[in-house]
């Protein structure tokens, strides 16, 4: 939802020709009163836009007569549930006071005018990933912790996982994976080999963080546990404060999880991300005697795309097909954009049938999707499919290369279908 404004009320055409591209629906308004109406019956996961100039020309329903708004009333009647993106002159943008009043007032995010409307889509779609919730960060605790409140954490998305034994600690991590370790002082004192175990571990994960918990200030312990491969060393604190600094570190270290294992074109999960979120569920999966289904997608004819209409357009393409597959993943399943053109999701708790359906099910939504090529020009795109199962194959390389073999059988049959073993066995959608 955009607020009409100077930056768009001469540029909407162009605007929603952008929008469309990713299939965004924007809707505009010309009165702040309908604005702020419509946000607040909005029970869906929008975006909502305010360019500061309508602080000038979009009040009605003023009742003394005025057209002019003032920030402060403008920002009161903003519906406080929701996040605003603001957008602002290079004047106001020097103005720190202004900014500090935005960013207190329920800002998701600002920006500077002028701003090509490609690039503002691009920002507001990068918006749309951003808001996802973050991955589940998983932390391990070695020692007593008083009022620790783990139901509390679970809800900012950091798992709490005690543990009682330093001198197992290093099997449990390999078992866990986690991305935060916390170590008392205590257990600390008693095994000071426990974070150089830990961290000279050839499979150690860069991004994990193993953090100190120090009961009492001393100096040369801190310097003697980072010295030792601490990353970080927190004081104890009451409760609540402590609760909230390692939610500061979980969100962190949820950024540096999303820099080296997602996409950031499309917010997926990349190469890097698939492996180890892959060998995961292939544990998990394991323990609890659940199938599992390996899908590889390859857009068809890609190259073709990007020859005609250009490496811009081919990024379209690629951004819409993860937002026509994302919406159709359950809570456990995983999609990466593996590389170029080509993606990979893993559905959990599936049969080789049921991956082959959903897959399928997925292929035909993309097939539906009208692009415009140019004024009035539509055209239609596929993708061709391979899948394989767990635990026929047990582990993930198998099963990538057993789902890339189906997928060089799709692409060989005559593409825009996918295919599972045994080879030849393919769903086959005519053009149209």
């Amino acid at each position: 939802m955009l607020s009409q404004s100077f930056f768009i009320k001469d540029n909407q055409a162009e605007l929603l020709l952008h929008a469309h591209k990713y299939d965004f629906d924007i809707v505009f308004f010309t009165e702040v009163c309908e604005f702020v109406m419509a946000v607040a019956n909005d029970e869906g996961d929008g975006l909502y836009v305010i360019d500061l100039d309508t602080l000038h020309n979009m009040q009605a329903d003023m009742q003394d007569g005025r057209r002019t708004l003032m920030l402060g009333e403008l920002l009161q009647r903003l519906p406080g549930d929701h996040s605003y993106v603001y957008l602002q002159s290079a004047r106001q943008g020097g103005r720190f006071l202004l900014q500090q009043r935005l960013v207190d007032s329920h800002c998701l995010a600002y920006a500077e005018k002028p701003i090509a409307n490609d690039v503002f889509v691009d920002k507001l779609f990068n918006l749309f990933v951003q808001k996802k919730r973050g991955d589940l960060v998983r932390m391990v605790v070695l020692g007593e912790v008083d009022g620790l409140d783990d139901a509390a954490l679970l809800q900012e998305r950091l798992e709490v996982v005690r543990h009682a034994d330093a001198q197992t600690l290093h099997m449990r991590v390999k078992e866990l994976r986690p991305d935060l370790v916390l170590v008392t002082d205590t257990e600390y004192a008693r095994t000071d080999a426990i974070v150089r175990v830990l961290q000279k571990n050839i499979e150690a994960d860069p991004v994990r963080e193993i953090t100190l918990l120090q009961r009492h200030p001393d100096t040369a312990l801190t310097r003697r546990a980072l010295a030792d491969g601490f990353d970080t060393v927190l004081a104890v604190a009451e409760p609540g404060l402590l609760e909230a600094q390692l939610v500061n570190r979980a969100n962190k270290i949820r950024i540096n999880k999303d820099l080296i294992g997602k996409d950031r074109a499309t917010g997926l999960l990349n190469k890097v991300g698939l492996q180890r979120k892959a060998q995961d569920l292939i544990r998990r999966a394991a323990l609890e005697g659940r199938p599992l289904a390996f899908g590889i997608i390859d857009i068809d004819k890609f190259k073709t795309i990007n020859d005609t209409w250009g490496h811009y357009f081919g990024d379209i393409v690629i951004k819409r097909l993860s937002l026509t597959l994302a919406p159709q993943l359950g809570e456990w399943d995983l999609l990466s954009r593996f590389g170029g053109e080509e993606f990979v999701v893993v559905f959990w708790d599936c049969t080789l049938e049921q991956g082959h359906a959903r897959l399928d099910a997925m292929r035909q939504a993309f097939r539906a999707i009208p692009f415009e090529v140019a004024r009035g020009d539509l055209r239609h795109f596929s993708f061709s499919g391979g899948v394989a199962a767990y635990p026929e194959h047990k582990s993930e390389n198998e099963l990538f290369l057993r789902a890339d073999a189906m997928l060089y059988e799709a692409k060989q049959g005559g593409r825009n279908q996918v295919c599972t073993e045994p080879a030849g066995r393919c769903r086959v959608a005519m053009a149209h």
